[in-house]
């Protein structure tokens, strides 16, 4: 893949270990497109999910990945862009596999995130976790090193609600289907993106980045 444009900004050798990708929809798929950009190579995609026709409006997928499982609609996608990437699925989703490197929650499950970050919370193979959370025109990143107890349990204390409460406070249509558009998905996924690439870079991480993309408006904090 050739580098030339972003080699010299961020060289992709200085991430040492692996990128999960737990949650391939809206967020999920945008994270892992842009990293994949920045010539990162390695790759666990967990999703059980297929591709259906309203997923098209705010997530990476086209009309020609319509009902292909979203693991192998997104590997078919980063592959096209990078041939020598090395990406293993996960197909039934997240099911306690062990988790190393780097981790990227995008699951629409805050029971589930809560889960993941409670029993790796003292896993000394992650590096950090990064988290996201959207709705219509607002959205949020969160974000922790995985060195600094401190951060974690920071991070863990986001989380400190129940699935219900979450989709008590979606907005919704009339037919009761989630709102959730593009830009907003690509502005909160890019931040996340952004705080990979400055903390990989030895960077600061900031801890919480809320957003509402249709008033520009974004914050940074911690």
């Amino acid at each position: 893949m050739n580098l030339s444009k972003s080699f010299e900004f961020f060289d992709p050798g200085k991430c040492k270990g692996r990128i999960h990708i737990i949650g391939c929809g809206s967020v999920g798929s945008t994270v892992a497109e842009l990293l994949a950009r920045f010539g990162l190579t390695d790759f666990v995609l967990y999703d059980f999910d297929t591709v259906e026709p309203h997923n098209v409006v705010n997530q990476m997928f086209t009309a020609k990945h319509l009902q292909m499982p979203k693991v192998e609609a997104l590997k078919e996608m980063l592959l096209d862009i990078n041939p020598e990437m090395k990406i293993r699925l996960e197909p039934k989703g997240w099911c306690e596999h062990p988790l190393d490197g780097y981790v990227f929650l995008a699951v629409d499950n805050i029971d589930l995130r809560r889960k993941i970050v409670q029993d790796n919370m003292y896993n000394p193979t992650v590096k950090a976790m990064f988290d996201f959370r959207t709705g219509l025109t607002d959205a949020q990143h969160f974000a922790a090193d995985w060195s600094d107890i401190k951060s974690k349990k920071a991070f863990l204390a986001t989380m400190e609600f129940s699935h219900e409460d979450a989709s008590v406070n979606q907005q919704m249509s009339a037919c009761n289907v989630s709102l959730c558009v593009a830009p907003t998905v690509r502005m909160i996924a890019n931040v996340g993106a952004v705080n990979f690439v400055n903390f990989v870079k030895g960077e600061h991480l900031y801890k919480q980045i809320p957003i509402d993309a249709f008033k520009f408006e974004l914050d940074a904090i911690g």
